[in-house]
């Protein structure tokens, strides 16, 4: 590793250019921890939806198409586009409920999820302007409330794949918890004993170690990658025009809005670890990305698209915060979008490799979080209170997601989220306790 010059030093972290080693292999740390989240959304509308194994792929290497292309923008900036902070893109689990409902309606399907999905990443571009003024209502208090329940809602994904993932034919087995300990331990003991290069590539060191043993132990599954063509365009509109039925736009554009809520937290996360003030127009183009990306994705055959908060964890735990890393994974990403050989050897990775490094990651977003609540008068009953009522929130659909089954589905995309829930608690709270509350209390002292 070259060593760091006084030109480095002046800029701030998240522009600082590192190594090309070191810059592609860290990216490829960021593209094997997000490709499982990447692939889930299109497998599981792509099942919903009744289409054939080779659409599903298709659907997949499309989204890694757009997740790529979004990546770059939102790392790099373009003109009003872009927030310029290593985030990675992906299709969000925000809409998956909703669009599962609408791949099973009489004449929606496919085509309607896609004219859906282009309608709301328009409504997105007109109204991130106005959503990007509402940085002032998330002081230290909200933003640490909502980071830290991030990394706790994330918590049972590392821990389903730790024990080996849904499809696991008897979960929990030894295997798997083999496999997922050795990549943790390495994880632990390459931070604990050496330094510099090696620590900041630690989790890639882990995942590699606990493939190598997966593949010995005989769970990577191969099967179909002869079939599967090295070179593959993705075709815009490719299953056909889209459709624009009316209830199911509404509902996307609500996703959108959550979309919104759950990206200015994690916008506000990555400032704090980057050390870069997220303020209202670094917001609004970071918002305007999310929205554009939903807006082109639509054309290209995938579904909204939002930052990824596991790789929030990734920032934190290597301490590479140059935004050119995730240049360099979406870029990663293009790339496998157009070889399925090689996207389908990423895909192959057994979840129990991604649960040892998710377990490491996901705490090291928690963990941000706790460091920025001691910013907040925590002290104080009511900021307590926000503090337990916003995180419990936001485990209730982890917890027991069928808890809020019997409400409307339109209201789906806030309760399946325990981020969207604790950010939506932690600002409403804030607002009653302090921000209305301190108005009343200054009435009352002047009044005396």
């Amino acid at each position: 590793m070259t060593p760091t010059t006084e030109r480095e030093i002046a800029l701030s972290p998240a522009d600082q250019r590192l190594p090309l080693m070191q810059l592609l292999l860290v990216g490829f740390q960021h593209v094997l921890l997000m490709y499982g989240g990447a692939v889930a959304v299109p497998l599981i509308v792509g099942q919903a939806a009744g289409l054939s194994r080779e659409e599903i792929a298709f659907l997949i290497n499309a989204d890694l198409l757009v997740a790529g292309i979004a990546t770059i923008v939102q790392s790099i900036g373009i003109g009003p586009v872009g927030i310029r902070m290593p985030v990675m893109m992906g299709a969000s689990f925000a809409a998956v409920g909703s669009m599962v409902v609408m791949a099973g309606m009489p004449g929606v399907g496919i085509q309607g999820i896609f004219g859906a999905t282009i309608a709301a990443g328009f409504f997105g571009l007109l109204i991130a302007p106005f959503m990007s003024r509402i940085v002032r209502f998330f002081p230290p208090l909200v933003t640490g409330t909502v980071i830290t329940s991030i990394g706790l809602t994330l918590f049972p994904v590392a821990v389903n794949w730790a024990g080996g993932g849904n499809q696991a034919s008897h979960f929990g087995g030894l295997e798997y918890l083999s496999i997922a300990a050795l990549v943790l331990g390495t994880i632990l003991l390459v931070n604990r004993f050496l330094k510099g290069f090696w620590v900041n590539v630690s989790v890639l060191i882990g995942m590699a170690l606990g493939y190598a043993l997966a593949g010995a132990c005989g769970m990577v599954d191969l099967n179909g990658l002869d079939e599967t063509p090295w070179f593959q365009m993705v075709e815009p509109l490719h299953f056909g025009m889209p459709k624009f039925e009316l209830a199911s736009v509404l509902s996307m554009c609500l996703v959108v809005v959550i979309i919104f809520v759950e990206s200015t937290g994690m916008f506000l996360a990555l400032g704090k670890i980057t050390g870069r003030e997220v303020c209202p127009n670094a917001l609004r183009r970071g918002l305007m990305c999310d929205a554009g990306a939903s807006f082109l994705a639509g054309f290209f055959n995938t579904f909204t698209h939002s930052s990824f908060a596991q790789n929030i964890g990734l920032v934190q735990m290597t301490g590479v915060r140059s935004r050119y890393v995730t240049v360099a994974a979406g870029a990663f990403l293009i790339g496998l979008s157009l070889l399925p050989k090689a996207a389908f050897l990423v895909a192959s990775i057994p979840p129990a490799v991604l649960g040892g490094a998710g377990l490491a990651m996901f705490g090291m977003v928690a963990a941000t979080g706790i460091k920025i609540l001691h910013e907040a008068d925590i002290s104080d009953r009511r900021n307590q209170l926000l503090v337990a009522v916003s995180m419990g929130m936001g485990m209730a659909p982890v917890v027991r997601p069928e808890l809020f089954a019997q409400l409307p589905h339109w209201m789906e995309p806030i309760t399946h989220s325990g981020i969207a829930m604790a950010t939506v608690s932690a600002l409403t709270l804030n607002l009653l306790f302090n921000i209305l509350g301190e108005k009343e209390r200054s009435r009352h002292c002047t009044a005396h």
